[in-house]
């Protein structure tokens, strides 16, 4: 009894706060809204396959948090990524009737439907027409749907026609299963489910039905009403197929029937005077006594900035005391808030500080010499090795993952459109047949991300970090045991090697083996089927280890227990790409060198491979239409020759390097120049007096970026977070400012160590798992993403931009991969700044 007076009081005062709220109003950036409630209408569009659909469709950032996302006709309870997902073929905007009307497009089945989003009092009517009924195939699997994030709501209440009832916090929904004939298509016609021979399919029952559904009256900064006239609410929870699944909100199509066939009325209550609170951003790892300490405040538009905040310092005896307090200057707006900074430069004794902004107090930061020292670390010694593909990896008690893909990999059919962004063209451009076993590619590579496959344009690039992080820095440290003939990596057990030489075996052991059996270079090695691209967990258990054998049953094991009817084993996507054979003849010069006196063999054999290449790759381009372009860019065939050059010490190389370099700079010099800084401790002066104004040029660019934002880095605004031109413009400036430091001051680096520590938009984590940092971000995109952690010394892409306005980047939700996914390129970019950044601070 008195748990019902709790909710009837709860849903009181949440009454009370809908009649304070204001009403919705469509902006000038064409989504609605009020303080407090923003309700987008295909301001993100779906785009199918590959892309992450948990971006798009009708948004709800409900008190600064996006919450809800998908609205959309979908074609079944639960959509999963590689499910279909509707064309926009048209959006208007009509002011008089505050409402954006959208066209959404089926060409599979040849179906459109109208969405028509009405602001109407405090909340939206959404509203479905039809044209022409629906077709008979999607009779019972139309619907709308609207998807909840579960960590906003998991452990809170819900009433759904006034039945109490609470989110779970892990998936406990009831299934059924159905003949696969009744499942709707997926992306390409791939299927993300493996039904065991049962020809059948999962299908998640709801959890509630009703007409009127409140998600969260026992918290106001949540609550939802939802109710429709028409047909009824069922709630699912999506982690039933899928641990990404979001909680979803479905009313299904009525079949037979055109016109306005349904409508749902979304009341996001908004608390009466709410603001946003202020984000104070600070390098969570700290700062050096001498360097600038600048916190950029991020502020609701409705807050009014303070004129002072304050430094506290924490004493040995646990008192803290106010040591510093100064003006706050304004900055201005950027997007969606306002921005403010306080500048406390003058402090520098040696401790442990706190900001105090209003009644804002930040945890607390080191002010020390040694705070940068370890920075790399992490990443070094455990994320890193990790990543090591075909090895089994063991950190103590722990097996990361046993010995992946002993079955080797096979040839992909020609005419094979893959579903992650690559295909095999009408021949396989190589000796071997369509699922033909190629020898020896089960040796080295690194995995390049949150999945298993060998990305061979990722493992290049690889490669060249850790050459350029040993050729400059030298890095000694020895963490990390490493037996190629064992197959065996243990993490914390030094084997009196440098680690990054190992890195550098093991990266180019998987890539000569590709050049020398294949002939040129692979896309990728990667899944055949995507109901083992979404793997989760162990890499070893993958596969199941044994190759294919087409004369067996499906699961079926032979009996000499050497093959299996399995169809598991990973295909190599051989058509060939002279632009990405000319980033390996780059990679191949530089690990040439830098294994040379360690591992004789393999550097003889990647210089080979790199001298043969680029001739091939050569004559290839230049039988290729100019306007021929690829994902790897013209500009390698610059590196590629310095770095031959580099290698050989011939004229000739160096000779066709300068003419590249220059005319790529004049295009774009902050692409470029990193390329023109490597060369310079191997050309003369006039060199250096050449490259000068295009240093110059890259201090404008950034002169502009202090302008554009108020952090003074490159921001990314696309769907993947900006995190690879934030680590290049760091470790650009790292090896300008030691090169040009008339021109470059040093203290720019600290921009890029300032952002990736916390001075950040949204929230103030450091982006590094674990490092040094008080407040680390706490979940990541990799491949223990389920378990709701990270990998230690994992570098996030940083914080996501959602058109047309708002930044985000979720620490209780590791599934958004392009705000939480490391990489293993973007992780050894990070390598390389913090060690150009440790040098540069020596």
């Amino acid at each position: 009894m008195k748990k019902n007076i709790f909710f009837l009081l709860t849903m009181v005062f949440a009454t009370s706060n809908y009649i304070c709220g204001q009403d919705l109003k469509l902006n000038d950036l064409e989504y609605f809204e009020t303080q407090g409630v923003n309700v987008l209408v295909y301001n993100n569009i779906f785009s199918g396959g590959f892309n992450d659909e948990k971006n798009a469709g009708i948004e709800i950032i409900h008190h600064g948090v996006r919450t809800s996302q998908g609205g959309a006709v979908r074609l079944s309870n639960t959509p999963e990524q590689w499910d279909l997902v509707p064309d926009v073929t048209s959006r208007k905007v009509n002011r008089a009737t505050k409402s954006i009307e959208t066209i959404l497009s089926y060409k599979d089945y040849d179906f459109d439907s109208r969405v028509v989003v009405t602001a109407k009092g405090k909340g939206v009517e959404i509203s479905i027409y039809l044209d022409k009924p629906l077709p008979k195939a999607l009779e019972g699997n139309a619907g709308f749907n609207l998807e909840f994030l579960p960590s906003q709501y998991w452990a809170k209440a819900y009433t759904m026609d006034g039945r109490y009832n609470r989110f779970p916090r892990y998936v406990v929904g009831n299934t059924i299963t159905r003949p696969n004939n009744e499942k709707t298509k997926q992306y390409k016609g791939y299927k993300t489910y493996d039904d065991r021979g049962t020809d059948k399919f999962i299908d998640p029952l709801p959890l509630e039905t009703g007409r009127t559904f409140l998600l969260a009256p026992d918290e106001t900064s949540r609550l939802i009403k939802i109710t429709s006239p028409d047909a009824d609410l069922m709630l699912f929870d999506g982690r039933v197929l899928a641990q990404n699944g979001w909680f979803v909100v479905r009313s299904l199509l009525p079949a037979g029937k055109t016109g306005k066939v349904l409508s749902w009325m979304v009341e996001p209550n908004a608390i009466n005077g709410w603001t946003r609170e202020p984000n104070i951003g600070f390098s969570q790892v700290g700062y050096i006594p001498s360097q600038q300490k600048v916190s950029v405040i991020e502020l609701d538009k409705k807050d009014k900035p303070f004129a002072k905040a304050s430094l506290y310092k924490v004493g040995i005896d646990g008192n803290a005391t106010e040591v510093f307090n100064g003006k706050i200057t304004p900055w201005g707006n950027y997007f969606k808030y306002n921005y403010v900074k306080f500048d406390f430069t003058s402090v520098k004794d040696p401790g442990i500080y706190y900001i105090q902004y209003g009644n804002i107090k930040t945890n607390n930061f080191l002010i020390q010499n040694n705070v940068y020292d370890k920075i790399t670390d992490a990443t070094s010694d455990i994320w890193i090795p990790i990543h090591m593909n075909h090895m089994f990896v063991n950190e103590g008690y722990r097996v990361w993952h046993g010995e992946p893909f002993k079955e080797g990999y096979r040839q992909a059919p020609p005419n094979t459109d893959h579903f992650d962004l690559h295909s095999q063209g009408p021949t396989t451009d190589t000796k071997y047949k369509a699922l033909e076993l190629i020898p020896g590619l089960n040796v080295g590579g690194f995995f390049d991300a949150g999945d298993f496959d060998i990305e061979t344009g990722s493992n290049i690039s690889v490669v060249n970090n850790f050459v350029e992080t040993w050729e400059y820095f030298k890095p000694l440290r020895d963490q990390t045991f490493v037996d190629q003939k064992q197959r065996y990596v243990d993490l914390h057990r030094p084997d009196g090697t440098p680690d990054v030489l190992q890195f550098i075996e093991h990266g180019t052991l998987n890539l000569v083996a590709q050049a020398e059996t294949i002939g040129h270079m692979a896309q990728t090695l990667s899944n055949s089927v995507l109901d083992n691209y979404h793997h989760l967990g162990d890499a070893a258990s993958l596969t199941d280890g044994l190759p294919y054998n087409p004369k067996l049953g499906s699961y079926e094991k032979a009996s000499d227990g050497l093959s299996s009817g399995v169809k598991d084993d990973l295909w190599a996507f051989t058509s060939r790409d002279p632009h990405l054979d000319l980033s390996a003849a780059t990679m191949f010069a530089a690990a040439s060198r830098a294994l040379k006196g360690y591992n004789d063999d393999l550097s003889a054999r990647a210089l080979v491979q790199s001298k043969r290449l680029l001739k091939e790759s050569t004559e290839l381009l230049a039988n290729q239409p100019q306007d021929s372009i690829s994902k790897y860019g013209r500009s390698s065939n610059a590196a590629t020759n310095l770095q031959l050059y580099i290698s050989t010490n011939e004229n000739q190389y160096l000779d066709k390097f300068q003419e590249l370099l220059w005319p790529a700079l004049d295009r774009n010099v902050n692409f470029g120049l990193l390329t023109a800084l490597d060369a310079l401790p191997h050309m003369d002066a006039s060199y250096k007096e050449k490259l000068r104004p295009y240093v110059v040029k890259f201090k404008e660019y950034m002169d502009k970026l202090e302008k554009d934002n108020p952090y003074g880095v490159p921001i990314g605004l696309g769907n993947w977070a900006g995190g690879a031109a934030l680590l290049n413009f760091g470790t650009t400036v790292c090896f300008a400012s030691k090169s040009f430091p008339d021109i470059i001051n040093p203290s720019h680096a600290f921009k890029t160590s300032n952002y990736l520590f916390g001075c950040h938009p949204y929230h103030n984590y450091s982006l590094v798992a674990t490092v040094g940092a008080t407040r680390p971000k706490a979940v990541f995109y990799g491949n223990n993403r389920a378990d709701f952690s990270f990998i230690p010394g994992n570098v996030a892409p940083g914080i996501l931009f959602r058109k047309p306005d708002h930044f985000e980047n979720f620490d209780d939700w590791p599934f958004l991969w392009g705000q939480n996914e490391g990489t293993i390129g973007g992780n050894t970019s990070y390598l390389i700044f913090g060690s150009a950044f440790k040098s540069l601070l020596k």
